[in-house]
């Protein structure tokens, strides 16, 4: 009697340690650091070409212009001048990245900057966003 409560005991504990063993660790997601998937996106989706071919340190200065006070229609010139592609969209798409991405304690500065903003000539958005 003795044995067979030892032999139901083990089959026991074998069933809940098997139980515990097949049950597959919860899935990790992880998220990239900023600083990667800036670089990723800036270079790799979208093939901006920046100036001495850095993107993250242009990316910081873009944030340093925000830092230093520099008006949105100011820091899109700059990009507009020193970026390609140049047009309006992928300007404000580059500024607005890097800020998200690399000194989201000024995304409020950023906007309070752009308000008001016209493109200069009066560009217009594209008809289709990718």
């Amino acid at each position: 009697m003795k044995c067979r409560k030892s032999l139901v005991a083990l089959i026991v504990g074998a069933v809940a340690v098997g139980g515990l063993l097949s049950t597959p660790p919860p899935r990790v997601h992880a998220a990239p650091a900023p600083e990667v998937e800036y670089v990723y996106d800036v270079v790799v989706r979208r093939h901006y070409a920046f100036p001495g071919n850095d993107a993250l340190s242009y990316g910081h200065g873009i944030c340093d212009k925000v830092g230093r006070g520099e008006g949105y229609g100011q820091v899109m010139g700059d990009v507009k001048s020193d970026v390609t592609p140049n047009d309006e969209f992928a300007a404000n798409y580059l500024v607005s990245y890097a800020v998200n991405l690399l000194c989201p304690e000024l995304i409020w500065q950023l906007r309070n900057s752009a308000a008001g903003y016209q493109p200069p000539g009066g560009a217009a958005a594209p008809g289709t966003y990718y």
